[in-house]
C-alpha cells in the first residue's frame, strides 16, 4: 500500500511517500506530478520497497529534474543503475 501527501516546501512541491511503490502506482503518482507547475521533491523517506518498475520511474523521474530526498542506500544504487540490481 502507497501513502502520498503533498506539500509545498519553499518554491517546491513535495510529495512525501510511505510503504511499498509499486507499478501500479505509478500513473497515479506521475499523474499527480504532471498537475504541479513549481519543481518537485519526491521524499522517499518511508518508503521501504519498490519494484523494478518503480525503479525505472524514479530513475526517469530524477533525469527529469525530480529531486529525490530520504531515499533507502539499496534504492539509491538502483536507481543509479537503472535498475533493481538484477
Amino acid at each position: 500500500m502507497l501513502r502520498i501527501q503533498r506539500a509545498i516546501i519553499g518554491n517546491r512541491v513535495v510529495f512525501m511517500l510511505s510503504g511499498r511503490i509499486e507499478a501500479q502506482h505509478i500513473p497515479e503518482l506521475q499523474a499527480l506530478m504532471n498537475a504541479e507547475e513549481q519543481g518537485i521533491t519526491l521524499d522517499l523517506k518511508e518508503v521501504n520497497l519498490v519494484d523494478r518498475d518503480t525503479v525505472r520511474f524514479l530513475a526517469w523521474c530524477e533525469a527529469a529534474g525530480v529531486e529525490i530526498d530520504n531515499c533507502l542506500g539499496y534504492i539509491r544504487e538502483w536507481i543509479r543503475r537503472g535498475t533493481d540490481g538484477e
